[in-house]
């Protein structure tokens, strides 16, 4: 399976969106992995849909929005005509069926994530319909924290489910805490998708660390 790295762009420098997503393509990212965070659903406030917008002409990655919001229903749209290529929701925010349904409507790709205290037998029950599962390995709101480990067996059960039900090859996401060490953990539990900020941003060779993490 394809070993896919996604920067986080919430780890750079927010004056240069532009040229960040252009370098972040041309050192061998697969995805830009935006965190959308209201100041509610957690307490931070990053960005919104404008700065998505201004991110798309720079590069031709996709843009992997994930939306850390209450009532992420009333953002879909602006997202989907921002760029957006992929939006992901909360389990813990919304009815995911309802939500993909919506997001659907807009030709683009579904996701759907959990935080460190949901197990992952709540995306079970839209593994057939989604594009993408993203576990968080952190409490989501703030760059810079450990993994935690029992991510782990979260990862191999829904990568068992993707299988039982004929999907073995759903992207499996996984956000905070991925260093190269860490990468080589999840990888092996089964996640194909793989988050990295802080990693990415402060290395002196962000090629080389990209293509590390990959493995």
């Amino acid at each position: 399976m394809h070993i896919k790295i996604a920067p986080s762009i919430l780890a750079s420098d927010f004056a240069h969106f532009g040229e960040t997503v252009r370098l972040l393509e041309e050192r061998g990212a697969d995805l830009i992995h935006c965190d959308v965070m209201d100041g509610n659903f957690v307490p931070p406030i990053t960005f919104g849909a404008q700065a998505v917008a201004a991110m798309r002409p720079h590069t031709r990655l996709p843009l992997d929005c994930h939306l850390m919001v209450l009532h992420p229903e009333t953002h879909v749209e602006d997202f989907a005509r921002a760029g957006a290529d992929l939006i992901t929701v909360h389990a813990e925010a919304c009815d995911l069926k309802e939500l993909f349904a919506l997001i659907g409507k807009y030709g683009i790709k579904k996701g759907a994530v959990i935080n460190p205290e949901t197990e992952a037998e709540a995306l079970f029950d839209v593994a057939e319909e989604a594009d993408l599962l993203l576990v968080m390995s952190v409490h989501p709101g703030w760059g810079g924290q450990k993994f935690i480990p029992s991510s782990l067996k979260k990862i191999e059960a829904l990568r068992e489910h993707c299988i039982k039900i004929g999907r073995p090859d759903l992207d499996i996401e996984v956000d905070g805490g991925i260093n190269e060490e860490t990468a080589k953990e999840v990888i092996a539990a089964g996640a194909n998708v793989i988050v990295a900020g802080s990693a990415v941003f402060r290395s002196s060779d962000m090629a080389g660390t990209i293509s590390r993490l990959r493995g």
